[in-house]
């Protein structure tokens, strides 16, 4: 059912946890206009476009990737206070957002969504959507996306006149944090912390998930092909009390909290 513009969906209301936001008749109005105009997205070479292993800075902040394989990409970004990413869209790609510090604002055609940590959106393929730190400090997120496509995007309205324009080739060694390959899984690296030394990221079992559970894990993200065919990922969201048990057959990738000092480290 469409939501009025100014009104804010509290997340608590959100089923298993999760705030879905899909496309609507609005969002599919918009993507065949935008694509009638012209505007187009990208492919990505999966052994090439190797600047995408590096920092990508953004005038919103920054971003880099934390994990890859043939099939998942997941990012953090780093949205400084008073800044927003563009209205853009993916149209041929879920992506789910996860808070690990900050306060801000998702934004829709139709909607508000309230950001803090923990919270957990899934963003269907075809929805447009923006995010806004409100601060105080920056919005800390990472971003799951499946398939991994990182040209598949498409700006509609942008703060900094990148509408219309595609992903960015500029981008920013970062020498002493490396993508490193992940031995026991086929195609994958990461990196294990974020270069502002406040958040972890470690890949665990789920038997040692359930088994050891950590006060300072933040999400569980599930790196198997059954989320990525069906559409849900059953990310697991331990920092808003998630009691869900994860799969002891599967890997995952931990987020957490390095230490609980304050993540507005730069």
């Amino acid at each position: 059912m469409p939501v009025p513009s100014n009104d804010v969906i509290p997340v608590d209301v959100a089923e298993n946890l999760v705030v879905r936001i899909d496309p609507g008749p609005r969002d599919f109005a918009v993507l065949r206009e935008v694509v009638r105009k012209g505007s187009r997205v990208g492919n990505e070479r999966l052994d090439a476009d190797e600047h995408l292993n590096e920092v990508i800075p953004k005038p919103w902040g920054l971003e880099y990737r934390v994990f890859v394989d043939d099939f998942l990409d997941i990012w953090n970004l780093r949205i400084e206070e008073g800044h927003a990413t563009s209205l853009h869209v993916h149209p041929r790609k879920l992506t789910y957002l996860l808070c690990l510090g900050g306060q801000g604002v998702a934004k829709t055609l139709s909607a508000e969504y309230p950001v803090g940590v923990g919270t957990l959106l899934r963003i269907g393929g075809g929805a447009f959507h923006s995010t806004r730190s409100l601060g105080p400090g920056p919005l800390f997120l990472v971003e799951v996306e499946a398939p991994r496509n990182k040209f598949d995007l498409i700006r509609l309205r942008d703060g900094y006149s990148r509408e219309n324009s595609g992903y960015e080739s500029e981008h920013r060694e970062l020498a002493e944090l490396p993508v490193r390959p992940v031995p026991y899984l086929p195609e994958a690296r990461m990196r294990d912390r974020s270069p502002c030394g406040g958040f972890r990221f470690e890949i665990r079992a789920g038997m040692d998930i359930f088994y050891r559970p950590r006060p300072e894990d933040l999400f569980h993200i599930p790196l198997g092909l059954t989320g990525v065919v069906t559409g849900e990922l059953g990310i697991l969201a331990p920092a808003r009390g998630d009691a869900r048990r994860p799969a002891v057959d599967e890997y995952y990738l931990s987020l957490a909290l390095a230490t609980t000092s304050s993540t507005h480290t730069s």
